[in-house]
């Protein structure tokens, strides 16, 4: 074979070994896009497997995860749709557990109180479905801080009896901006059918009452829907609650300060007129309707609390033992017993500081004296009107005593 003959055929086996590599490369490309695809074959026959096998069941969960400000007032709640829960769990930050209590069908969880302020709750929930397989869910939230939520503190007393005169009075811990919205959230209903108007003192305070006296015998309900409401900005109620209370009969006495009397009515009826001792002409009585919102078989007073001193001419006193005192105004007006005047005062002069005094003994312990005999037939609501005296009418926000603004002031005064 000539030199020539050699290279040719060379070239030629060169060439299809050439052709051998490239095919050779080729043919692993392809094997490897089979395996990628036979991968992704396999991943979505386990995903459809599993998506069969999933559980119908559905989880729900309030207040939604990572809720802050939220409500503690059984708003947390864990609820499921085709299925049944197995097992809740809900604890705090700390670990504390919460109880609560499954619905009998088992479709729903509630703790079983109030939640606490400022405080991270976990809720774990677990549901099966109609075949027995699991679902789960997780949730964390944050109740509202007590920085970021009012209370309102209200009188009377749930389960309470009162007088007629006795008007719902609300005094909120944080000034309220939003008083429409907060007003809106609070109603007063009577079975007597009074109408029930709201009149805000200041952005504190929130008084409610119908135009007249309460009709005695009547039931009163406060119903506080409050919580959620925002009553500043970032400020939240946090109440929800019903209260009820009753009215007693209808006992007004009427102090006039001139004739140095005192006549109580009992539904409009006069039951006894009592002897008083009202203001000195240096410190006359208030006039006008008060509420007797206190009741103290004893209790002390001292004049220099209410600015009273021996320094600027008034008289400064202290009594320790204060026979039957009942509040009319917060500041310091008192009807109450005196066994420290001489007995000639009662009926025939004015000699106090601006209480109204009726005859008593030490110790508060004589049924038959006047001061116990008006005590002991008296209640917190009472109405009592002092008259004819030279001083001013009392200011309505002084103690429970708003009767002395006209029903139209009274109304003026109302958010809604």
């Amino acid at each position: 074979m000539t030199d020539s003959k050699r290279r040719r055929g060379l070239m030629a086996a060169s060439a299809l070994l050439g052709g051998v590599l490239v095919l050779t490369a080729c043919s692993d490309g392809g094997d490897k896009a089979s395996a990628e695809s036979s991968k992704k074959s396999q991943a979505a026959a386990v995903d459809k497997a599993a998506a069969q096998d999933a559980s119908e069941a559905q989880i729900a969960i309030s207040p939604k995860n990572g809720a802050t400000n939220a409500s503690i007032n059984n708003d947390a709640k864990v609820t499921v749709t085709k299925g049944k829960l197995s097992e809740v769990t809900m604890t705090t930050s700390a670990g504390a557990s919460v109880q609560g209590t499954l619905a009998a069908d088992g479709t729903s969880w509630q703790p079983n109180g109030q939640l606490e302020r400022s405080t991270t709750y976990k809720i774990n929930a677990t549901a099966k479905d109609s075949k027995g397989r699991e679902a789960h869910e997780n949730s964390s939230f944050t109740t509202v801080s007590p920085a970021n939520s009012f209370i309102g503190n209200f009188t009377p007393e749930d389960g309470s009896t009162v007088g007629v005169g006795m008007p719902v009075s609300i005094n909120f811990n944080k000034p309220i901006t939003d008083r429409k919205a907060v007003q809106a959230g609070i109603t007063v209903t009577s079975s007597s059918g009074q109408q029930v108007v709201g009149h805000w003192f200041n952005s504190q305070r929130l008084d409610l009452r119908p135009e007249q006296y309460w009709t005695g015998g009547s039931t009163v309900t406060l119903k506080l829907a409050l919580d959620g409401v925002e009553g500043a900005n970032g400020v939240f109620g946090v109440q929800q609650k019903t209260v009820t209370f009753k009215v007693g009969r209808n006992q007004v006495s009427t102090v006039d300060a001139s004739a140095k009397t005192m006549t109580v009515t009992q539904n409009g009826k006069t039951i006894k007129t009592i002897p008083i001792s009202a203001g000195s002409p240096d410190n006359p009585t208030y006039n006008g309707q008060m509420v007797i919102s206190e009741k103290f078989k004893e209790t002390r007073m001292n004049g220099a609390t209410v600015g009273f001193t021996d320094a600027d001419g008034k008289g400064e006193y202290d009594i320790k033992d204060v026979p039957h005192a009942m509040r009319l105004s917060s500041s310091g007006t008192f009807i109450h017993g005196n066994y420290w005047g001489a007995r000639s005062v009662f009926g025939s002069a004015n000699t106090s500081h601006g209480c109204v005094g009726l005859a008593d003994v030490k110790g508060a312990g004589d049924a038959n004296q006047p001061a116990a005999w008006f005590y002991n037939n008296s209640m917190v609501g009472d109405v009592v009107i002092v008259k004819n005296s030279p001083d001013k009418t009392i200011t309505p926000d002084n103690g429970l005593n708003g009767w002395n603004l006209s029903w139209a002031d009274w109304q003026a005064g109302s958010a809604v």
